[in-house]
């Protein structure tokens, strides 16, 4: 069957961008999932939503993204009950003078843009969120509207709201190959060996991207990251920001339920460019490095039962930004992913200028540094505010 569009990939990105291609009026749409919706790193991501960055592109993006959040029940039809937004903010804690010069400099960048980021000393830090331990604290940075939401359900309000604008979606539908002719994309091949065919094509695989990619004669330098989650069980409310160190890379948060969720970067991690290579085991090592972490920072935690861990992929790219336009090698074939841990708080921004692109029109916020093409032409896009 032939289509105006066919996108691949059912995590936030490629279902919300399908979405907002329909309000846009972009033909028939298909999107492709090879599991379920979310069943990559969207579902097993932490979920947090954070202005705090240091680079103007960024955080000019977040503070629309924030923007789409906060409006998303009246965009979708669901309540921000539902969609579990919770809008706690963001505490980011430096452990030197170094650290803490940077983020007063990220919080001038966020203040030109309208975003009221406090700067807090150790002091400050300790009467406003008497629960987290100051010890090594030099400053903290914080922003109220930074927070959380489901990940799953913020996937499915999109997915049921492109359905009713007439997209069709297969979950369970692996695709096998991207199908080019003379320079120019012509559909998917699937798993099952029957094609689907369009003149544009965008992927939003995340770490499934590069090899998908490979098949039309695409390098992108884009893999997979392993990085490990836990949560404990529910605990009475005593912690509203998500708390967070970029020196450190630890980030935690307590749901409004109660439980706790965190997590932690790996000290030495591979590079997994293939799908045959990725590991989601948990490890002991994460336990006990994100355990000596946490109750240093909440030291009530020493009490708390962990419920679960898990582990999921980051997408990086070789800057931690997104790869995100057309690709220069084939005609109508695009690409999304590489969020490098930030693709749940930008996907609704970058879904709503994407589909602006691909449409034709004006883009709020120009998107061109990020296209593909920039890694060969090392124009890499900076960004200091990263979590480990």
């Amino acid at each position: 069957m032939t289509y105006d569009v066919i996108i691949v990939g059912g995590g936030i990105q490629g279902v919300a961008t399908a979405y907002e291609l329909a309000k846009r009026g972009a033909g028939k749409i298909l999107l492709l999932e090879k599991t379920i919706l979310t069943g990559g790193s969207t579902g097993s991501c932490a979920a947090g939503i954070r202005a705090q960055f240091g680079s103007e592109f960024n955080v000019r993006l977040m503070a629309r993204s924030l923007e789409i959040f906060e409006h998303m029940d009246e965009e979708l039809g669901y309540s921000k009950e539902y969609l579990e937004l919770w809008q706690g903010g963001y505490l980011v804690l430096a452990y030197s003078e170094k650290e803490f010069e940077g983020l007063k400099r990220n919080a001038e960048v966020q203040h030109r843009f309208g975003l009221d980021t406090a700067i807090l000393s150790p002091e400050e830090v300790q009467k406003d969120f008497p629960r987290v331990n100051i010890d090594g604290v030099v400053g903290a940075t914080y922003h109220s509207r930074d927070g959380h939401a489901d990940p799953f359900r913020v996937t499915f309000a999109y997915a049921e709201a492109a359905r009713k604008l007439g997209v069709e979606i297969r979950e369970w539908t692996p695709v096998s190959e991207i199908l080019v002719e003379n320079g120019k994309v012509r559909g998917v091949k699937l798993q099952d060996g029957s094609e689907e065919y369009a003149d544009r094509v965008l992927v939003t695989a995340g770490a499934w991207t590069t090899a998908l990619l490979k098949t039309a004669g695409v390098d992108l330098p884009l893999w997979g990251e392993k990085h490990e989650i836990l949560i404990t069980e529910p605990w009475e409310r005593v912690l509203g920001p998500m708390v967070i160190s970029f020196s450190r890379g630890f980030y935690i948060q307590q749901r409004p339920h109660g439980s706790f969720i965190m997590g932690l970067p790996p000290v030495d991690p591979e590079h997994w460019y293939e799908p045959e290579a990725f590991d989601f085991s948990s490890s002991m090592d994460f336990l006990m490095r994100m355990a000596k972490e946490a109750t240093h920072v909440l030291p009530f935690l020493q009490g708390v039962n962990i419920v679960r861990q898990w582990a999921g992929l980051y997408e990086m790219t070789p800057d931690h930004h997104h790869a995100i336009g057309p690709v220069d090698e084939v005609e109508g074939l695009w690409v999304a992913a590489g969020g490098s841990g930030h693709g749940f708080m930008f996907g609704p921004v970058m879904a709503e200028q994407l589909s602006k692109w691909m449409t034709g029109s004006s883009m709020d916020i120009d998107l061109t540094p990020l296209a593909p093409g920039r890694f060969k032409k090392g124009a890499l896009v900076v960004e200091p505010a990263v979590v480990g």
